[in-house]
C-alpha cells in the first residue's frame, strides 16, 4: 500500500511541476538614472619601440603606456623582438618576430637573454645572462626593435590562441597582420633617457 501511495504522490508532483500558467503582469519600471555608455569591442593594442641597450640606461628599455589606452591588471602583455629579416619567395623582406624571453648563445659560449617585466602602467625590457654586456656587438645591443602587444583578458582566454609567433597571434585573433600598424613607434635613444 505504501508503494502505491508513493507512486501516486510522485505522479502528482510530476504533473504539477510540468504545468505552466499564464504570464503575469510586467513588474514596475526601475529607478530613473543615467544611461550607461554602449560597450565597445576591446581590441589588442600594439606599440613598436626602438632603442639601444647601453650602460647609461643600465641595459634596459622602459616604455610607459600612453593615457589614450586603458590597461587592466588582467590584460596580457607580450613583447616581441625583431630577430631577423628573411627573404620571401617574391624577393621581398619579411620581419621575423620572436616572443620574449629569447636567449642567444654567443661565440664565446656565454648566454645573452632578452627579457621583460611589466605592470599595467609600463613595460621594462632588459638584458640578462652571464656575458659581459659592455662587450656586446652593435647588432646585439643597438637599434633593437620591439613590439609590445596588450591583449584584453577576453582575447587571452580565447582557445587556440597562438602567442609564440606574432603573425600567428594576429591570425588567431582573426586580424590581418598586414593591416595592424603599430600605434606608436618610439625611438628610445640615449638622449631621451
Amino acid at each position: 500500500m505504501k508503494t502505491i501511495t508513493r507512486l501516486i504522490l510522485l505522479f502528482a508532483v510530476a504533473l504539477f511541476a510540468a504545468c505552466e500558467g499564464p504570464q503575469g503582469p510586467p513588474g514596475p519600471p526601475g529607478e530613473p538614472g543615467f544611461d550607461g555608455e554602449d560597450g565597445g569591442l576591446l581590441l589588442p593594442s600594439v606599440f613598436e619601440i626602438e632603442g639601444d641597450f647601453l650602460p647609461e640606461n643600465d641595459f634596459k628599455l622602459y616604455f610607459e603606456f600612453p593615457n589614450t589606452i586603458e590597461v587592466f591588471e588582467s590584460d596580457v602583455i607580450l613583447v616581441y623582438i625583431l630577430w631577423e629579416q628573411a627573404e620571401a619567395e617574391d624577393g621581398s623582406m619579411l620581419d621575423v618576430w620572436r616572443l620574449l624571453p629569447q636567449t642567444a648563445v654567443l661565440p664565446d659560449s656565454t648566454l645573452l637573454q632578452y627579457n621583460y617585466d611589466h605592470t599595467f602602467t609600463d613595460v621594462q625590457i632588459f638584458l640578462d645572462g652571464n656575458t659581459n654586456f659592455d662587450e656586446l656587438l652593435p647588432e646585439e645591443a643597438l637599434d633593437q626593435v620591439l613590439r609590445i602587444v596588450v591583449l584584453p583578458a577576453d582575447f587571452a582566454a580565447k582557445k587556440g590562441l597562438e602567442i609564440d609567433d606574432y603573425n600567428l597571434l594576429m591570425k588567431s585573433l582573426e586580424i590581418n597582420p598586414a593591416l595592424v600598424q603599430p600605434e606608436v613607434r618610439i625611438n628610445l635613444d640615449k638622449e631621451s633617457l
